[in-house]
């Protein structure tokens, strides 16, 4: 990662940074970096820049929706599935 020293404004209206922020503590980048990697996870800003890193036609996602769906039906038969009798 390559990091750039900009001159950037992030104060917001209150004076304070805006959007998804993460605060080093003594000097411990790796944790912060954790901390920033969940905090978009858990907001979902992750998955819609990988959606719009590509450009997906109309028919794939259709095909991979119905794909995800079969998957997740397929899982729900075999949870429910009794166990078969062993006599």
């Amino acid at each position: 990662m390559r990091f750039k020293n900009r001159n950037i404004d992030l104060s917001g209206a209150q004076g304070g940074p805006t959007g998804t922020t993460v605060f080093v503590k003594d000097g411990n980048v790796d944790k912060a970096l954790r901390k920033l990697k969940k905090k978009m996870q858990d907001g979902g800003k992750l998955m819609q820049l990988q959606k719009k890193a590509e450009y997906i036609k109309p028919t794939t996602a259709r095909k991979q929706k119905k794909a995800q769906a079969r998957k997740r039906w397929l899982k729900k038969l075999a949870s429910e599935k009794l166990p078969e009798k062993l006599f």
